[in-house]
């Protein structure tokens, strides 16, 4: 959070000592209002979080309904996070007050650090909803405010402090690598490492993710800290875990499971502290079942798992998403988008998901003769996507390497087609003049 105080959190507490500490437990980002009766609850001010007791003594003997001051406060705003408190493990009591709206029930007496987390995670899941607000550290963003995203925000926030692995799941181009950088970013500044498992070769592995000594091997002119040690003390991202083959699953579970690494050529061991987050476009449960992947390197994987709706799913964010993309082009192009563009843009099944939309987003920015961006410009460039996605061309005697080069010349000659221009089919492909040459030629494309 910045520095400035953004949050406001209510304590509605008839024990004088305990609310003072409470307060003086609160993160810093928080401005905090002490309450010690429901009827003094101040109406003109906006909470983001309350603690509430659940047996408040209003007078002499008379007791307040706990369940019914966090029904009142969540009827006047839904999103407020409560957090109910009691000396009394009543169960009916509990999950009245969940019932109410609260989110968490902390027993009394309350444990200062269960405290301090508590509200640090509140305060994590504020400022992934308010990414927008002046000075935020986090740099990456989730954008969209439908079930499905507030749901991951939920989980991401929960995550802070946590340090057990995390694995991410969801189809490609969801924002996977987004979600771990969240994860990284809302516990301050630590190393956050990212690697391509599927770019690391068998052979190399140790070498690569452990490191190695000068001299241990051929080719070896130095040491090498590997991934592991480079994310010592914050996070190590692992993407596209579910190419990592059988014999490296086993090395990475035994670092999991003991901290520990040796480096290549080393006689000693080292310990590393490091939370993992995996990401895989495939469900492992599913590679497990065609012994792939490995049981026990899932379930110690998956302790905090999180899966990342397609974005086909949750189609109500994609006019926020879309805005977006078109915010990041500004002040080099000033477009907005018509509203009928949006339905356009809903209509189509995004099999790329959000990855897809930015690219898309960039096309049309470059592509559309307006100011404005209009259905028929939208419905224009994905009509080779929809034409692509037919049941003509989804034919079972080709390799995925033929269907996806047939894509490539489709959308290149589609490009040099809208454009005539090869400088500017270049920009939109984001692709070097001599690269885009060499695709033409290797493709058989040819243009005017």
């Amino acid at each position: 959070m910045s520095n400035k105080t953004l949050l406001n959190l209510l304590i509605v507490e008839d024990d004088h000592l305990l609310a003072n500490s409470l307060k003086l437990m609160a993160p810093d980002a928080f401005k905090v209002y002490l309450v010690q009766k429901p009827s003094l609850l101040p109406d003109h001010v906006f909470f983001h979080a309350a603690m509430v007791d659940m047996h408040l003594e209003v007078e002499p003997g008379e007791m307040a309904d706990g369940p019914g001051v966090i029904q009142k406060l969540t009827k006047k705003n839904p999103q407020i996070e409560v957090v109910a408190m009691s000396g009394h493990l009543d169960r009916a009591l509990m999950e009245k007050a969940i019932h109410a709206g609260a989110q968490r029930f902390l027993a009394k007496p309350l444990l200062a650090e269960e405290v301090k987390s508590t509200l640090e995670k509140i305060e994590a899941y504020w400022a992934l909803r308010l990414t927008a607000y002046e000075g935020s550290k986090l740099k990456s963003k989730l954008i969209g405010s439908s079930v499905q995203v507030e749901t991951m925000r939920k989980q991401i926030a929960q995550l802070k402090m946590e340090t057990t692995p995390i694995l991410i799941e969801g189809e490609t181009g969801v924002g996977k690598e987004i979600i771990a950088n969240l994860l990284n970013q809302q516990e301050g500044s630590r190393p956050f490492v990212a690697v391509n498992c599927s770019a690391l070769t068998e052979t190399l592995f140790e070498s690569e993710f452990f490191g190695h000594l000068k001299g241990s091997f051929t080719g070896a002119d130095s040491n090498k800290i590997g991934f592991a040690e480079a994310a010592h003390g914050g996070d190590l991202f692992l993407d596209e875990i579910e190419a990592l083959p059988l014999s490296q699953q086993a090395k990475l579970l035994r670092f999991l499971e003991s901290g520990e690494i040796r480096k290549v050529g080393a006689k000693e061991s080292m310990h590393i502290e490091t939370r993992v987050i995996a990401a895989s476009n495939i469900p492992l449960k599913k590679l497990i079942g065609e012994k792939k992947f490995r049981e026990d390197l899932y379930f110690r994987l998956s302790s905090q798992r999180i899966e990342i709706p397609p974005l086909r799913e949750r189609k109500d964010d994609i006019k926020e998403i879309a805005e977006h993309f078109l915010q990041l082009e500004k002040p080099k192009r000033n477009k907005t988008f018509e509203a009928d563009a949006f339905l356009a843009l809903q209509d189509y099944a995004w099999p790329g998901n959000v990855r897809e939309l930015k690219r898309v987003c960039e096309q049309l920015v470059l592509t559309s003769p307006l100011p404005m961006i209009r259905e028929h410009d939208v419905r224009k460039l994905l009509s080779y996507s929809q034409a692509s996605g037919s049941a003509e061309e989804l034919k079972l005697n080709q390799t995925l390497e033929d269907y996806l080069t047939k894509q490539e010349k489709r959308f290149i000659e589609f490009c040099l087609q809208q454009t005539k221009d090869i400088e500017k089919s270049c920009e939109i492909l984001k692709v070097s003049k001599s690269n885009l040459y060499k695709k033409i030629k290797d493709l058989g494309i040819t243009y005017e």
